[in-house]
């Protein structure tokens, strides 16, 4: 014990003498610079949290499973925590119309997304929907492409507020253009939908996104397991400068908290401390918070990773800044996050080594708020 708190004690030395050395840069504005112009539809002045179908159901989705989520979304506490969206990932859809109208799977959602919708809002909260920006989704369901603005349209009249566009079967369409081309046809649409740009980080949405969407995946997708946190986080950490509440929001993927290996996604699972760990990166980056877990069925140790107020706070702080890397000594990472209140900081210190070998007290990676001097 003795020795583990020397260890911490050198630890804490090291971190404020980085620290102090890179305050000067972080004061003068060379890892804050001045903001650009960005899509000013008044959504997501913070990082957007919610709920999200994927991670735990895939394809493997229907409307009482929705229902489910919203009904436990409310009585487990995750809205009262600020989680307002639900959002449909793919496989929702079948084909088109003759009049080329989007079809609803009459089987997996017999009452349709327009009654669907008015289910989730009447229980408080948003109704978010999933679509392509290429020929076809990720599964091979009908995507935008040719069809943005009657699309769009749809998702108006059936009460949709979050629009989550993926990046597949796009052939040779350039990112930019296509996601421009649908920004516009949500903006004519007639209903606010905050825009989420999910094409994994090709061609650099973080320079395009903030004139384009609300918020834009910055890597490929998230599995459940710890390595592929950490090179989301290696990828995603260092774009600190493209996020903001008048840019957008750099988007790490959807949480896995709480699937422990059991949701549609490849991985293993991971412990409740790299799941801690998990949360703890996605508020100090501002990513936005979409929970992929069964709400219904959340252990305490989930419950209080995705309900954490302290925690959420730092991710939703008003300022907006997303934190960014001070000091990587061996594995023993510390970010650091500047916050609205003046002189108050958010710190993250993460031993990634120790995360992965065991789960043992000094291992636990903690978030706290400290006073700048």
């Amino acid at each position: 014990m003795i020795k583990e708190a020397g260890n911490q004690i050198h630890f804490v030395r090291q971190v404020l003498m980085v620290f102090f050395i890179t305050l000067p840069l972080i004061m003068s504005g060379y890892l804050f610079p001045q903001k650009a112009a960005a899509l000013n539809n008044g959504l997501a002045v913070t990082p957007p949290m919610g709920w999200n179908s994927w991670n735990i159901y895939g394809c493997n989705v229907d409307e009482d499973k929705i229902k489910q989520a919203a009904d436990a979304a409310v009585s487990s506490g995750m809205k009262a925590a600020g989680y307002t969206y639900i959002v449909i990932d793919d496989c929702w859809q079948t084909s088109r119309a003759v009049d080329g109208t989007i079809i609803a799977d009459p089987v997996k959602f017999p009452s349709g997304i327009a009654a669907l919708a008015s289910y989730v809002h009447s229980k408080g909260l948003k109704f978010g929907l999933y679509t392509d920006a290429g020929y076809t989704t990720c599964a091979g369901r009908p995507g935008m492409y040719g069809h943005e603005v009657q699309d769009a349209a749809t998702f108006a009249a059936w009460g949709v507020d979050y629009t989550k566009v993926d990046w597949c079967d796009h052939g040779t369409l350039d990112p930019q253009t296509r996601y421009s081309i649908i920004r516009d046809a949500i903006a004519n649409s007639g209903r606010p939908m905050l825009f989420s740009i999910c094409n994994w980080g090709v061609n650099k949405p973080w320079i395009w996104g903030p004139v384009t969407g609300n918020i834009w995946r910055t890597t490929d997708d998230i599995f459940d397991f710890w390595g592929r946190v950490t090179w989301i986080i290696d990828q995603n950490a260092p774009l600190a400068n493209f996020a903001g509440p008048t840019l957008g929001w750099n988007d790490a993927d959807m949480l896995m908290v709480g699937n422990y290996g059991t949701g549609a996604v490849f991985g293993e699972g991971m412990t409740d401390t790299e799941y801690r760990s998990h949360m703890s990166m996605w508020a100090i980056m501002a990513s936005p918070l979409i929970a992929g877990n069964n709400l219904a069925s959340m252990n305490q140790a989930t419950k209080d990773t995705l309900m954490n107020a302290e925690v959420i706070a730092v991710d939703q702080d008003a300022l907006g800044k997303q934190g960014v890397l001070v000091s990587d000594v061996g594995g023993l990472q510390v970010y650091s996050k500047v916050l609205q209140t003046s002189g108050t900081r958010a710190i993250v210190l993460l031993n990634r080594e120790c995360v992965i070998e065991y789960d043992g007290e000094f291992c636990k990676p903690w978030i706290e708020l400290r006073g700048s001097s």
